[in-house]
């Protein structure tokens, strides 16, 4: 069995996850520039630009397409496992954070018929825009060139 350290040598893993890094500290840079005051909230909260889940799988693809090659399985694994994760992120926890946004609205309403009522809100931030998808997959791709196997920097 390999030892666990092993892991630090994974090149693909370790660009995938230095471009979800990237693309959270691009979240606070971004919201400090529509905010005018820095939020690190926004490193653990669900949605924001950009999709840093994007960022990871696109460039997770690239890398497999990299080190394994542009017709392999494993490329076309990752290809439809990033495909998914960004129909997921811009599709149903988008439409899940609509749906919550309008229950908090019932809520809210039946609240000031019966104060007694003590809830919490559902969180509405749950997903992204595609906008937020698509800048979060050209970032991924962008650093998996850069940093990957065929970067500029390996």
């Amino acid at each position: 069995m390999q030892e666990f350290g092993d892991i630090l040598n994974n090149q693909v893993l370790l660009v995938s996850f230095a471009a979800s890094l990237i693309a959270q500290g691009l979240k606070i840079i971004i919201d400090f520039w529509q905010h005018g005051k820095i939020n690190f909230r926004v490193l653990v909260e669900t949605g924001g630009m950009p999709s840093s889940h994007s960022a990871l799988v696109t460039a997770l693809a690239v890398g497999v397409g990299q080190v394994r090659g542009w017709d392999s399985l494993e490329f076309a694994i990752a290809t439809v496992f990033a495909i998914i994760v960004m129909y997921d992120a811009a599709g149903v926890r988008q439409a899940a954070g609509k749906q919550a946004k309008i229950l908090n609205q019932i809520v809210d309403e039946i609240f000031q018929e019966h104060p007694e009522f003590n809830e919490d809100r559902l969180k509405e931030l749950l997903g992204h825009t595609p906008f937020q998808v698509i800048v979060g997959s050209i970032l991924g791709i962008t650093i998996a060139w850069v940093l990957g196997p065929a970067g500029l920097f390996f």
